[in-house]
């Protein structure tokens, strides 16, 4: 599991039957900042992810990738490899609130 942030979506016309309806959301994972360990940064890379809890754009989400992807009740029969299973409301190192840059 780990935290991104959804930078945007992606509209597919033309995908398996199985994937009508599910929104897909491009996400950009952060990680936390190895010099100061007081906030989190992007990796600056992206995948796309399929949205389970109603994320919104500019949102920090947490994602299960792999076989986890899978495992929740609306991705049971879903070919996907990333589920947004979350949304973040805060994240704490050492007990301190960490910021998001």
């Amino acid at each position: 599991m780990f935290i991104a942030k959804v930078v945007g979506s992606v509209v597919s016309t033309q995908k398996t039957a199985t994937m009508v309806g599910h929104r897909l959301l491009l996400i950009e994972p952060y990680v936390i900042d190895p010099q100061t360990r007081n906030s989190m940064v992007t990796t600056s890379r992206s995948l796309v992810a399929v949205d389970t809890v109603g994320a919104g754009e500019n949102e920090f989400v947490l994602v299960v990738q792999g076989s986890s992807a899978r495992m929740t009740p609306e991705t049971k029969p879903l070919p996907v490899d990333a589920t947004v299973v979350g949304i973040v409301d805060s994240v704490h190192i050492e007990r301190k609130p960490i910021a998001f840059q």
